[in-house]
């Protein structure tokens, strides 16, 4: 997670003052690496499990930190953001135009996104496929899914490999501004 971190970092120009989401912030692998950087992350997970062990770390964040429990794929979150975050997350949606066009409509102008996720693989990375939408996703893919919901500025980068006993999976890192 720290090279993804570090991709992010790489990449985006975070404010104190900005007011970012982490989609699918999970146990906050991530928004503890971009915390220092930020004034508050709104953290939305659908997971009570992991959202009880985030809670845990508030007290170590370096920025105010909301947990939202929610399935922003069924449901809407009423509040704009500065950017959003998300790592691992977008391969367990089913619908990622949906979710992209909703992340657009979320921010503020000149907001950005920063998504990292698996690149294309044979479906090896996950041992049990549940809740798994897609086995990864092309650059191209990614551009034009962007392009599509209205984001500007798109780039596709490597942010990382993951290294798991099966073999190695490139990460990408998706970038754009609303």
């Amino acid at each position: 997670m720290e090279n993804i971190a570090n991709a992010i970092l790489n990449h985006i120009h975070f404010e104190p003052d900005m007011h970012i989401m982490d989609f699918g912030s999970g146990t906050g692998l991530l928004l503890e690496k971009i915390a220092p950087a930020v004034g508050r992350i709104s953290a939305v997970d659908i997971s009570t499990s992991m959202n009880e062990q985030l809670d845990k770390k508030r007290p170590s964040l370096d920025c105010e930190l909301e947990i939202i429990e929610l399935d922003l794929s069924q449901a809407n979150l009423d509040k704009k953001f500065d950017g959003i975050i998300s790592s691992m997350t977008m391969h367990h949606i089913k619908d990622i135009k949906a979710m992209l066009t909703k992340f657009h409509a979320m921010l503020n102008s000149g907001g950005f996104i920063a998504i990292a996720d698996l690149e294309t693989e044979d479906g090896s990375f996950h041992t049990e496929d549940t809740g798994v939408f897609h086995f990864g996703f092309s650059r191209e893919a990614l551009l034009d899914l962007a392009k599509g919901a209205g984001f500007s500025n798109v780039e596709v980068t490597p942010a990382s490999t993951v290294h798991k006993p099966q073999g190695d999976y490139p990460v990408l890192l998706l970038t754009g501004t609303a």
